[in-house]
């Protein structure tokens, strides 16, 4: 009689431990910190001044250099609204570089991507903790705070945690 009740306890509890592990390996535990939205699309040219005329003259997208950061070449910032509060302006820039800059790292890097962050410190030290390589630099700004990082393939990304 016992062994007639320890068989289908036992499958039971077998099935529901099943249950459990299997949902819990469907949920990894979500970051603190993370990324909300694109900063900047940078990217290389041969001739910066000829393709931002063309830019200009065939998609209207005109470069200034009153955004700029110190160094960085002329941009264009693309203006939209935040979906929580319709009130706050964000911005996402786009900048051609000369093929020669160092900023896209050592390598032969034509595009760099610079993500907006919640909590900088937070991003970095969850990046840090999974082993990517991560710069030592981090600039203050007057538009925010900014550090760098390497993917798993070697592209160098920017990370942005804008002014509050």
């Amino acid at each position: 009689m016992k062994i007639g009740l320890v068989v289908p306890c036992v499958a039971v509890l077998s099935f529901a431990l099943g249950v459990s592990l299997q949902s819990a390996r469907g949920k990894a535990a979500a970051p603190t910190a993370h990324v909300t939205g694109i900063g900047g699309i940078f990217f290389k040219s041969g001739d910066p001044q000829k393709l931002a005329a063309w830019y200009r003259e065939n998609l209207g997208i005109d470069l200034t250099a009153e955004t700029n950061a110190a160094g960085a070449p002329p941009n264009h910032g693309f203006e939209w609204r935040e979906k929580d509060d319709d009130g706050k302006a964000g911005m996402t820039v786009w900048a051609i570089f000369p093929q020669s800059t160092k900023y896209f790292g050592a390598g032969p890097q034509a595009f760099m991507v610079d993500y907006r962050v919640d909590n900088l410190d937070g991003v970095l030290a969850q990046l840090r903790a999974a082993g990517v390589a991560v710069g030592a630099k981090i600039e203050e700004a007057p538009n925010g705070r900014f550090a760098w990082a390497t993917d798993s393939e070697g592209n160098r990304f920017e990370l942005w945690e804008p002014k509050r």
